[in-house]
């Protein structure tokens, strides 16, 4: 099952008491100010949950399975995510 956006905010109604505008704004704003630091290339650590960390790969070659032609893949980006312990024994039981 995929948690959404929407489920989210009617969580946090439901914890908080809150309307279901002010939880829909509190979460857009945290997600916009994740999205910020990790476009500026700040790892971003949520203590009790995990750290989101912006990588750089390097360029390669690939190829493109559908036709088999070689490519090159441009040196890009990525976002990683890596659970905190506390997470993780939560996980596993």
């Amino acid at each position: 099952m995929t948690l959404t956006k929407s489920q989210f905010v009617d969580a946090m109604v439901e914890a908080n008491g809150f309307t279901r505008k002010k939880s829909s704004e509190t979460i857009e704003i945290l997600l916009e100010l994740i999205k910020f630091a990790l476009t500026s290339g700040e790892d971003v650590l949520i203590s009790g949950f995990g750290k989101f960390c912006v990588k750089e790969k390097r360029g390669r070659r690939g190829r493109n399975p559908a036709t088999g032609e070689d490519l090159r893949l441009e040196p890009r980006r990525v976002v990683t995510f890596r659970c905190s312990r506390q997470l993780r024994d939560k996980i596993n039981g």
